[in-house]
């Protein structure tokens, strides 16, 4: 039976939180139960096992993701969306490190079709690189290119692994400068490499 006051929605936000405390592998069962003062038991009355639990904490956090995405490009086109895309990204990141993580999971494609926050992101980043005019593969190999920069990136600055002297945010602002520059002249196609046997 469902202990009082316990609900899926509580126990998801409760493992978002231990997330961003204990990392994305401290979320067990187990934690949460002891969290909110029960036995494993009471909370299989709200989610299934631990996989069902990181995937509702996946779903949910990409909500909230896509929230804030979405708020830092709208009305925005060209470098501005760039900008406000980056700073989202790097702000949730490294702000809320285990949610982040949950983000990256790789999921179950029907669970994927049926996620809101997961749809939009990929519609928000879609629309941030349009106005660069890019064609296919082209528009996909620079999505590929900025995911991989600000996860990269977030994932070193959170990781406290940038020693330089120089300040992080002049770096990114740097960066951010360069990634506009590359893509207003994205090069044309070439021949694929070959590699050297």
């Amino acid at each position: 039976m469902p202990r009082a006051g316990l609900t899926a929605d509580r126990v998801v936000e409760a493992a978002a939180e231990l997330a961003d405390s204990a990392g994305l592998g401290g979320v067990t069962v187990s934690a949460l139960a002891r969290g909110f003062g029960v036995k494993d038991a009471s909370l299989y009355s709200h989610v299934r096992n631990l996989q069902d639990l990181r995937t509702r904490l996946a779903v949910r956090c990409a909500a909230e993701f896509a929230d804030l995405i979405g708020a830092a490009v709208a009305g925005r086109a060209g470098k501005a969306a760039l900008a406000g895309f980056a700073h989202a990204y790097r702000s949730y990141a490294v702000g809320h490190p285990g949610r982040y993580a949950a983000t990256q999971l790789e999921l179950p494609a029907d669970v994927l079709a049926a996620s809101p926050g997961h749809e939009r992101m990929v519609e928000y980043t879609y629309a941030m690189i349009r106005g660069y005019e890019l064609g296919e593969p082209d528009r996909t190999d620079a999505v590929r290119l900025l995911r991989s920069t600000f996860h990269g990136f977030a994932a070193l600055e959170a990781a406290a692994a940038f020693h330089a002297a120089r300040d992080l945010d002049a770096s990114w602002a740097r960066m951010i400068d360069a990634l506009d520059t590359l893509l207003a002249n994205w090069p044309p196609a070439g021949p694929s490499p070959t590699l050297a046997p």
